[in-house]
């Protein structure tokens, strides 16, 4: 509904305040007439006409107050690459991924791309963004609003980037997708270890960016990754609901369909290119996936694949400095009894890059 809302009002503070509107208006207008038969189609046609009547009555505004108006010299000269916006708007039929790429605008310091797009595109609350991010609530509060005033002091319209601009773009965009799927896989809050709202909407994006940039190895890996890990999905609890660790579970009740369409990615992918982040996440997932029982895991080929570069931070090309990523390579290390300077260094001689693990 935001994203529709935003595409009408081309400012995401207006489309916020027209959406809070509408719900507002909705608690009046449905305890008189009863709830309509399409609640969300009631609400986003509200937010937009309330979006609509917000931008008429500016045009009023500047029509009567002259001084109002930047003269036309400060005005954005129109370029016929805009053409090419309108282009890529009907090649995304997605409202949410377009807004998503709006978001992660460059003017922007890429926590902040992500913090904001995860609040506003997405709806998580401001405390699971928190959690997200392992800093505070008021932390990541303030460093949303700040990223709402730069976009309103810089004047970042609501629009499409041009195909020219979506690479410089894309990693943040990746990383959005990957924090939300995350925040669906293990919820930081609720009596429920998954939220399958979330994760399915992030699994949606990822088949919607690979659509979109076919060529984009580091997109195929997202994707990889989200479907090994959601293969597990109804096996990481008992039927207490307590957490099940990955040794314990039943791999024969592992969606098979999701592993072999992550397969296919990951190997064409580590074949065409230097893994990127995504990549090698997805292949060491992969990997744990394939065995037949936790015992049988392939801890040496697990070993080669964090020596042949390690998992990327998305903020950097550093290796990622997180601990659970240097924990879980240490792990493997002691379980294939490798020393330290064991293990395969390049991933164009990785024996999974031939389908031969």
């Amino acid at each position: 509904m935001l994203a529709a809302t935003a595409r009408v009002a081309r400012d995401l503070d207006l489309a916020e305040e027209c959406v809070q509107d509408a719900y507002a208006s909705a608690m009046t207008a449905w305890d008189r007439s009863g709830v309509p038969d399409n609640p969300g189609a009631w609400l986003t046609t509200a937010a937009k006409r309330r979006a609509i009547d917000a931008i008429r009555r500016d045009a009023a505004l500047r029509s009567r107050l002259p001084l109002l108006v930047v003269d036309d010299e400060e005005e954005e000269p129109v370029h016929p690459e805009e053409r090419d916006v309108e282009q890529l708007s009907e090649a995304v039929p997605d409202e949410r991924l377009r807004l998503i790429f709006v978001c992660c605008h460059p003017a922007l310091a890429q926590e902040a791309q992500a913090a904001l797009t995860l609040r506003l595109v997405c709806g998580l609350p401001v405390p699971d963004i928190a959690r997200a991010f392992l800093v505070t609530e008021p932390t990541m509060a303030a460093r949303i609003t700040r990223a709402k005033k730069k976009i309103a002091t810089a004047r970042i319209p609501y629009r499409v980037p041009r195909p020219a601009d979506l690479p410089e773009r894309l990693r943040a965009v990746l990383a959005v997708i990957h924090l939300l799927f995350t925040t669906g896989h293990t919820a930081p809050t609720g009596a429920l270890l998954v939220r399958g709202d979330l994760v399915d909407r992030a699994m949606h994006l990822a088949r919607m960016l690979c659509d979109l940039m076919p060529g984009d190895a580091e997109a195929r890996g997202l994707l990889a990754l989200l479907l090994v890990t959601d293969a597990r999905r109804a096996t990481r609890v008992d039927a207490d609901g307590r957490l099940l660790r990955l040794k314990d579970q039943d791999r024969s009740r592992w969606d098979r369909a999701a592993l072999a369409e992550a397969d296919a990615m990951i190997v064409s992918s580590l074949r065409a290119a230097p893994p990127g982040r995504y990549v090698l996440q997805a292949a060491i997932a992969s990997l744990y996936a394939e065995a037949p029982a936790y015992d049988q895991t392939d801890w040496p080929q697990l070993v080669a694949l964090y020596d042949s570069g390690r998992p990327r931070s998305w903020r950097s090309t550093a290796p990622c400095p997180c601990p659970w990523s240097r924990a879980r390579r240490l792990r493997s290390r002691r379980s294939s009894g490798l020393k330290a300077t064991s293990g395969c260094r390049d991933t164009s001689t990785c024996p999974r890059s031939r389908r031969t693990c």
